[in-house]
């Protein structure tokens, strides 16, 4: 069945009124429900925000009590952000409140304050459902990150996402204003907010497609945000949610690490999707997603993500930080516990239980790199990579250009930090393959190590990273190619601390910040070496296979590493049988 037969006919009023209840348990009896003290809800609406109530409050944590003092949404809303942008910014210190407004509440429009390495500049986080972007807003990024010479530039995150740097404050309202021309926005991309929803990057032109997941993704997102207005329904919640959609055999989107995703899944001739819920990643706990056993159909996207999230905004826990994600509460309710709050959020319709995944479970996941039919007809779309996601201001501008002169005027980006140019005629593959930028920069066949490599902010720019990230994981990858041969990509993936927004427990082999000590004993920078992660329908998170390894140590480590369990070659075996050619 094609792509276009399993889309709803009425998607574009995908319901989100309706409520659920609950069909008979075709299961094991559930467990038993928890104290009913504790499902009271911890929040109440006041005023068109939702606040924690005061029996709540005792004990709550750090950023709860920001929150309480003045609420972030406020400042967005109400363009408080014009009056603050105004102020000298050294005034701005002389208050707690602002001084919270400048490092805290602004995170809810999607600004960072990089206080520890670029203080008063700022990161702008963008909200891109399905890592769609146009020539016109990568180009408008581009002129803005230029405007700050070298503290500027952008970069790809693991959540199809744009990250901009450099950012002054005295100009964020000027820039808002231009985000708006261009169709974007950077609301409730940060803090206790829904992450940007992921899909497939090849959606609507691959040929092995299960469903587009775009649709899903911008109703997602433009249901979080009220269409780019503010949702403060959900602009409180114990701590910051993802979301993704699956639309590919390949499960580029990730599922197992998203605290909700979307399964594509028939039932009774209908389309529709399981739910499996809680992956995520913290310093103290990483989880994998659980099935919710639960199957809604296509049209019922928004209203079962409504009452997730409702569910966890209600009850979750807020004081320690390290046990407010979404799982935490899960755990505490027990999965069948867990069901029925989100069935109580949904009265008045049938909540099915799951059925089989449409997932190829043997599938081998494609490398989406270089050039690759479409499943229109005479159009290829062609992805390159980007070393460790960063690119500079004149890159943006020259790939809006190539976006509009050999393409359809738009850009995919990936969560393994890549980008694609779809919809290139056949006729014009050559001369985009001959531009300077894909020669030089962004290359569509990249070194065998790099098609897998990814790196997280590091301490460049990020208060909270140990270590340095983007440069070195470039040249401990440069130099391990120098030894070793390789038949089969290689993921790595570098964080620069235990947030791990590097995603290193997915990663074959996987690179997580620390202090250590060098074989002089002297502290030095150094990382703790994960391995086995594995993406797909066999997920699994990796384990701890080294601690405190000195990164001047690596080369060695990562050699011996590859050779032993990825069946590389060294380079001088290579050269003298000559079995093994290139390497790349």
């Amino acid at each position: 069945m094609s792509s276009l037969q399993l889309l709803p006919p009425s998607l574009p009023a995908i319901r989100s009124n309706r409520r659920l209840r609950a069909s008979p348990s075709q299961t094991a009896a559930p467990s038993a429900p928890p104290d009913a003290s504790r499902l009271e809800p911890r929040v109440e609406e006041r005023d068109g925000y939702w606040v924690l109530k005061e029996e709540f409050r005792q004990g709550i944590n750090p950023q709860e009590k920001v929150k309480l003092e003045k609420e972030p949404m406020k400042l967005v809303l109400e363009r408080g952000i014009d009056e603050l942008a105004a102020i000298p910014f050294k005034e701005i210190e002389s208050s707690k409140l602002t001084k919270d407004d400048i490092d805290v509440r602004l995170k809810w429009l999607g600004l960072f304050h990089r206080r520890k390495h670029q203080y008063g500049r700022f990161m702008m986080r963008l909200k891109l459902p399905n890592g769609v972007t146009t020539s016109e807003q990568t180009r408008y990024l581009g002129i803005v990150v230029l405007s700050y010479g070298e503290h500027g530039c952008a970069d790809v995150t693991t959540r199809q996402n744009w990250q901009i740097r450099g950012v002054e404050l005295p100009h964020v309202p000027e820039i808002l204003d231009g985000l708006d021309r261009v169709g974007l926005t950077s609301l409730q991309s940060g803090m206790d907010n829904v992450r940007n929803p992921v899909g497939n990057p090849l959606a609507g032109i691959d040929p092995h497609e299960i469903v587009d997941t775009r649709p899903y993704t911008n109703l997602l997102s433009q249901f979080i945000t009220a269409n780019g207005r503010g949702n403060t329904d959900f602009t409180n919640l114990p701590r910051k949610w993802n979301v993704c959609v699956v639309g590919s055999h390949d499960l580029f989107e990730h599922p197992h690490i998203n605290d909700l995703a979307y399964m594509p899944a028939m039932k009774n001739g209908r389309f529709g999707f399981n739910l499996l819920v809680g992956g995520f990643f913290s310093p103290k706990r990483c989880a994998e997603a659980v099935p919710l056993d639960v199957w809604v159909p296509g049209e019922d996207v928004v209203p079962v993500c409504k009452a997730v999230l409702e569910a966890y905004r209600d009850l979750g826990t807020r004081g320690n930080r390290q046990k407010t994600r979404m799982m935490w509460l899960i755990d505490e309710l027990g999965i069948e516990g867990f069901r029925s709050e989100v069935v109580k959020r949904m009265p008045g319709q049938e909540l099915e239980r799951s059925s089989e995944d449409m997932v190829q479970k043997q599938w081998e996941r494609r490398d989406y790199l270089g050039v690759h039919p479409q499943k229109q007809a005479g159009l290829s779309f062609v992805g390159i990579h980007v070393p460790v996601g960063r690119v500079q201001a004149q890159d943006m501008i020259e790939l809006a250009r190539l976006a509009d002169e050999y393409g359809s005027g738009e850009l995919r980006l990936t969560v393994e930090q890549n980008i694609i140019i779809p919809n290139v005629k056949n006729s014009q593959l050559e001369a985009l393959l001959r531009e300077p930028l894909l020669k030089e920069r962004f290359s569509p066949e990249p070194a065998i190590l790099m098609k897998g490599l990814v790196a997280c902010t590091g301490n460049q720019f990020c208060g909270q990273a140990i270590i340095e990230t983007k440069a070195r994981a470039l040249q401990v990858t440069e130099e391990v190619q120098k030894r070793v041969a390789l038949e089969h990509p290689v993921r790595m993936h570098w964080t620069g601390c235990p947030n791990t927004c590097g995603q290193v427990q997915v990663a074959d082999i996987g690179f997580m910040g620390c202090m250590t000590r060098d074989k002089n004993g002297k502290v030095c920078e150094g990382v703790d070496v994960y391995l086995g992660g594995r993406i797909g329908s066999d997920s699994h998170l990796g384990d701890l296979f080294k601690k405190g390894v000195p990164c001047n140590d690596l080369v060695p480590l990562v050699v011996d590493i590859l050779i032993e369990q990825f069946g590389a070659v060294p380079r001088e075996m290579e050269e003298e049988d000559g079995e093994h050619e290139g390497g790349n």
